[in-house]
C-alpha cells in the first residue's frame, strides 16, 4: 500500500511524476474525395489517411502537497512527429471541410439575413470555400486565417481567439489544467481521486448537476484493490467525467489485469439513456455535442468510425467501417495497485455541416455529422519499469505464496514424525511400569516399627528367623 500512495518515498511516485511509459498518439484523417459533389447535395465519400504518429512525453510541474491529504500539479504534454512509424508526412495535403467557415456558418444560422449576406460576400473576397486543401501539419498545429478577424468584425466575439487556428494547437506544449488529487496518505481508498480541477468541484458546461460532476481520478492511476465493476476519470479533452465498465480479466506480460471498456451508453443521447440528457441538445446516439466547451462550435465527439453509434450516422457518409478490434477504447489495469499496464484511448472529432441560407458558400450541403479525424493515445509499461513492477508486485508475492505451501508441506512430515515418536515413547513407558500385585505375592504388612522401605538383606534375615 505504501508503494501506491503519492509520496516521494513510494515506488510509484516517479512513475506518477514523470510518466516513463512510452505514449504514442496516432492520428487518422478523413479526406473528402468528392467535395464539389457534396456542395451540390451528394453524400460525402471519405478515405482514411494516416496514421500520423507522434511520440508523447508527459511530465508534472508545480507539485504542491497540502495539509488536507491532497496534492496539486499541472501536467504538460509534448508531441514529436515520428516519420518512421507514420504512413505519410506532415507536409501532405488533405481535403477536409473548411472548419472555421462551415462552423461559423452553422453558428450564424439564426442571425439576420443581411448580416449573413455581408459576411458571405466578405468570405468570397477572401476566396473562402466550403472545403479546403491544407497540409496535415497546418490542420493539426495551426495556420493563419484572415477569416477569424473578418468574422469578428461582423459578429464581435463569435470567435474569441486570435492567431493560428488548428485542431491540436492547444495540445502541444500545454497543460491539461490544475488538478488537485488525494495522496492516499490518510485514506488509501481515495488515492488519485480528483478533489478539484482548476479550483472547481464541478464544471458548468452541461445542463444537469450529474453531468457537471468531476468524478474519479485524472485518468492515470486508480485506488488499489479494484473490483471488477467500473472505473471513472475526468477528461479535460472531453470536458466531462467518463465511466468505463469491466469486460474481462486477463494478463499483460505476466501481470494480472482487469480490462475496462466504454459502455454503449457513454455517448448515448438522452432518449436512449436519460442520465445523458444533461449533455444535450442531442442528435443520434453515439455522438456527444461538445459545443458548450468548444466556443459553441458545432463539434461532436464519438468513437472512431461511429463505432457503437446509430447506424444512420455511418450510412450518412461512405467510407466508414466500424470495428471493435480497431476502434474500441480499453484500459488494462493491475487491480491490486490500480496502475494501468496497457491502454488505448480513442476518440473521433466530427463537425456538423449543412446548407445555411444567406451563406452562399454552403451551397446545397445536406445536414451531416462529418468525421474530421480520429486519434488514439496508446501506451504500455515496458522494459525496466515492467521488470521492476513484475518483480515487486507479482513475482515476490507469488514466491511468498509458494513458500507458504512449501513450509506447510515440510511441516506435515515433521508433525507425523513427532506424533510417531510420542506414541512410541508412551508405549515404552507403559511396558516399563510395574504390574498390579497378586494375592500370592502380597508384601508383609507394615507396622509402626516396620520401615516402609527395607534392604533386601534385612528382608532375607527376617524370613530365615521366621
Amino acid at each position: 500500500l505504501q508503494n501506491v500512495r503519492i509520496d516521494p518515498s513510494s515506488m510509484s511516485f516517479n512513475m506518477w511524476k514523470d510518466i516513463p511509459v512510452p505514449f504514442y498518439m496516432s492520428v487518422h484523417f478523413f479526406e473528402v474525395l468528392n467535395p464539389k459533389e457534396v456542395i451540390k447535395g451528394a453524400k460525402p465519400v471519405l478515405s482514411q489517411r494516416g496514421p500520423y504518429v507522434y511520440r508523447e512525453f508527459r511530465y508534472k510541474t508545480n507539485i504542491t502537497f497540502h495539509d488536507n491529504d491532497t496534492v496539486s500539479y499541472m501536467e504538460y504534454r509534448k508531441l514529436f512527429f515520428q516519420p518512421d512509424l507514420s504512413n505519410g508526412t506532415e507536409e501532405e495535403y488533405i481535403v477536409v471541410p473548411n472548419i472555421l467557415m462551415m462552423g461559423a456558418a452553422v453558428m450564424m444560422e439564426n442571425l439576420p439575413t443581411f448580416i449573413k449576406f455581408l459576411l458571405s460576400g466578405a468570405m468570397a473576397g477572401l476566396k473562402q470555400e466550403a472545403f479546403m486543401n491544407r497540409t496535415v501539419g497546418e490542420i493539426m498545429w495551426g495556420y493563419e486565417d484572415p477569416l477569424i478577424e473578418t468574422i469578428n468584425t461582423f459578429v464581435p466575439g463569435l470567435m474569441p481567439f486570435k492567431g493560428k487556428f488548428g485542431l491540436f494547437v492547444e495540445l502541444n506544449n500545454s497543460n491539461s489544467g490544475l488538478f488537485t488529487v488525494y495522496t492516499g496518505m490518510k485514506d488509501i481508498s481515495r488515492v488519485h481521486m480528483v478533489d478539484s480541477w482548476n479550483g472547481l468541484k464541478k464544471v458548468n458546461y452541461w445542463r444537469s448537476n450529474e453531468c457537471n460532476m468531476i468524478n474519479g481520478t485524472a485518468g492515470e492511476m486508480w485506488p488499489p484493490f479494484m473490483s471488477p465493476t467500473s472505473l471513472e476519470f475526468y477528461s479535460p479533452d472531453a470536458c466531462r467525467s467518463m465511466t468505463l465498465v469491466y469486460e474481462q480479466s486477463g494478463n499483460f506480460k505476466g501481470v494480472p489485469t482487469y480490462r475496462f471498456v466504454a459502455p454503449k451508453t457513454l455517448f448515448a443521447n438522452g432518449t436512449d439513456y436519460p442520465p445523458n440528457e444533461g449533455f444535450c441538445p442531442c442528435m443520434q446516439s453515439g455522438i456527444q455535442n461538445v459545443s458548450t466547451c468548444r466556443l459553441n462550435a458545432p463539434m461532436f465527439i464519438s468513437h472512431p468510425h461511429f463505432y457503437n453509434a446509430d447506424p444512420a450516422l455511418v450510412s450518412a457518409v461512405e467510407g466508414l467501417h466500424p470495428s471493435k478490434e480497431k476502434h474500441a477504447l480499453f484500459l488494462d489495469v493491475h487491480p491490486m495497485t490500480g496502475i494501468p499496464m496497457n491502454c488505448s484511448i480513442k476518440l473521433q472529432l466530427n463537425l456538423y455541416i449543412k446548407q445555411v441560407s444567406g451563406i452562399l458558400q454552403t451551397g446545397k450541403i445536406k445536414p451531416v455529422v462529418m468525421p474530421l479525424l480520429w486519434f488514439s493515445e496508446s501506451g504500455s509499461i515496458e522494459g525496466s519499469v515492467l521488470k521492476q513492477f513484475y518483480n515487486n508486485l507479482v513475482l515476490i508475492p507469488s514466491l511468498l505464496d509458494y513458500l507458504q505451501y512449501i513450509f506447510l508441506g515440510l511441516s506435515v512430515p515433521l508433525i507425523i514424525s513427532a506424533a510417531v515418536l510420542m506414541a512410541r515413547s508412551q508405549r515404552t513407558t507403559t511396558e516399563k511400569s510395574p504390574r498390579h500385585p497378586t494375592t500370592q505375592s502380597r508384601p508383609h504388612p507394615s507396622s509402626e516399627t516396620t520401615p516402609l522401605l527395607r534392604d533386601t538383606d534385612t528382608l532375607g534375615q527376617d524370613d530365615a528367623e521366621a
